[in-house]
């Protein structure tokens, strides 16, 4: 059964690879325009925990296309951004003006979620044992980074109690 306009039992160890490298490119770029965004907002410590998060992301980016360079050293990419939306990078409103460290770090949980979740459900649909293995080894990952996430938000104090709202400019008149 096609997810997100893919047809997983037809999916190949290239394409597969390809697809797992766009995912990484996608959560890469969405973090760097919420570190953009904080550091725009003055929120250093959030912007700092999404630089962060840019770096893995683009770490595992870079091993799995050093993995796709080694197996299919010249052959094009057949699969599109267009296949994949939302598949690990944050939601676009996850982002908030003055955005706490802890609330940067809950996004990046429901991001390491949303993504194991992508792979587990592919999972039954994929008849190649490699791209299945691949898709495993991709899940295992999701829920590593969900663990290091929870634990780096574990060290850190608990919320203010202050919410978004109390640092809304109330409306201007004009």
């Amino acid at each position: 059964m096609p997810i997100r306009g893919i047809d997983f039992s037809t999916l190949t160890l290239m394409d597969a690879l390809d697809l797992a490298i766009l995912v990484e490119a996608e959560a890469q770029e969405r973090y760097e325009e919420f570190a953009a965004q904080m550091e725009q907002h003055r929120t250093p410590e959030a912007a700092t925990f999404f630089r962060h998060m840019v770096e893995n992301e683009a770490k595992h980016g870079q091993e799995l296309s050093v993995r796709r360079v080694m197996l299919f050293p010249d052959a094009p990419r057949t699969v599109s951004p267009a296949a994949i939306f939302d598949v690990e990078a944050p939601d676009y409103d996850a982002a908030r003006a003055f955005m706490s460290p802890r609330r940067a770090m809950q996004a990046a949980l429901a991001c390491e979620l949303k993504a194991r979740r992508f792979f587990e459900a592919a999972l039954p649909g994929l008849k190649d044992p490699q791209v299945r293995a691949l898709f495993q080894e991709l899940r295992d990952e999701e829920i590593e980074h969900h663990a290091l996430v929870l634990a780096e938000l574990e060290k850190l104090p608990p919320e203010s109690g202050l919410s978004d709202e109390d640092f809304v400019d109330a409306p201007a008149p004009q």
